[in-house]
């Protein structure tokens, strides 16, 4: 199939589950936030299950053809994986500056980073349980991780990067194994800093990448439209990912109006192409979306297209994150049509 759609990963959490004014308050947590979630503890598993069908029902009933958790369980796209592994002091915080030059409270790096057990097994598992559909779960990439920690253990912080690399690429094959089509990994710190991207993050990305026996994926963005409204003219970091090992690169186009020629530097990938602004609450007509992909084809194949939203759904309302996805699945029908497929 042409132009097959998906998430990127978040679909909006219910306020009932999480406090969402909490939530927009404050940069997307590195350290545990537990006080985001509104369920008690002992009950918080089961409304997570439970508000994760919501989301994988939405996907289908929007009409998507690759669908994720919604990533719902977790406090931000990050913090559920980065969190869970050995070597992180995550109760006495550090400090790092985030990308618009606040600082955040982030684990401390006190000794080796290890995986010592899976950690989005099970999520994966209940996704494939509940959809027949082709499925795709994220994790954070090593280089991301590596920026959103304070250094207190390693002679460099490339060497953290690597570690982090190590424990990615173990999750990812037990993700495979489980039955994930796609795993995606996120690196949005690649835009934030170029420079050290391209010293070392594209090696530990492809370090985490190595030997991955399933469909790879890398979102690279802006940021989240709800907390990052400037958006620079095009990708500090994109031409050079035509050397990494991942089959598709995520992009965002809508929001910036992205210039898509900068597509032909990785052509011979798949895009997975933000077709969707998140920044606006009205609802793209699915002819509007029809043109932003059209917009991109000139310079990637079509059969190397894959339509998404510019970024996570996280911060939307559900009824504006519905009818945008729903526009999606219809924009890509339009498209299908349009050129056989």
């Amino acid at each position: 199939m042409l132009f097959p759609t998906s998430l990127v990963g978040s679909y909006c959490q219910p306020d009932w589950l999480i406090d969402r004014e909490k939530l927009k308050g404050q940069f997307p947590p590195r350290t545990r936030a537990k006080e985001l979630w509104r369920i008690p503890e002992p009950l918080l598993k089961q409304a997570q299950d439970d508000a994760t069908l919501i989301a994988i029902r939405d996907q289908e009933r929007a009409g998507l053809d690759i669908l994720t958790d919604g990533e719902i369980r977790r406090e931000s796209y990050s913090n559920r994986f980065a969190t869970a592994l050995e070597g992180l002091d995550i109760d006495n915080y550090g400090e790092v500056m985030t990308r618009s030059g606040k600082p955040v409270p982030v684990p401390r790096i006190t000794g080796p980073i290890r995986r010592v057990s899976p950690i989005e097994l099970d999520d994966l598992k209940f996704l494939r349980a509940n959809t027949d559909r082709q499925i795709k779960i994220t994790l954070p990439g090593p280089f991301t991780m590596s920026q959103q920690a304070l250094n207190e253990h390693y002679a460099s912080i490339e060497e953290a990067a690597m570690d982090y690399a190590r424990a990615v690429r173990e999750e990812m094959a037990d993700l495979f194994a489980a039955g994930a089509d796609v795993v995606q990994l996120d690196e949005p710190w690649m835009q934030a800093k170029p420079d050290l991207a391209e010293a070392y993050g594209l090696k530990a990305l492809n370090a985490a990448l190595e030997g991955a026996t399933g469909t790879t994926a890398v979102h690279i963005c802006f940021g989240y439209a709800a907390l990052t409204k400037d958006r620079p003219e095009g990708y500090s970091f994109l031409p050079q990912m035509k050397d990494c090992l991942c089959d598709q690169i995520s992009i965002e186009t809508a929001q910036a109006d992205l210039d898509t020629s900068v597509l032909e530097t990785v052509r011979g990938k798949t895009i997975i192409l933000g077709v969707l602004n998140l920044a606006d609450m009205t609802v793209e007509t699915p002819d509007l979306i029809a043109h932003r992909i059209r917009r991109a084809l000139p310079h990637v194949d079509a059969d190397k297209v894959v339509v998404a939203p510019d970024c996570g759904l996280k911060y939307l309302p559900r009824d504006v994150a519905f009818g945008k996805m729903k526009a999606m699945a219809d924009g890509a029908a339009i498209m299908r049509a349009e050129i056989g497929g």
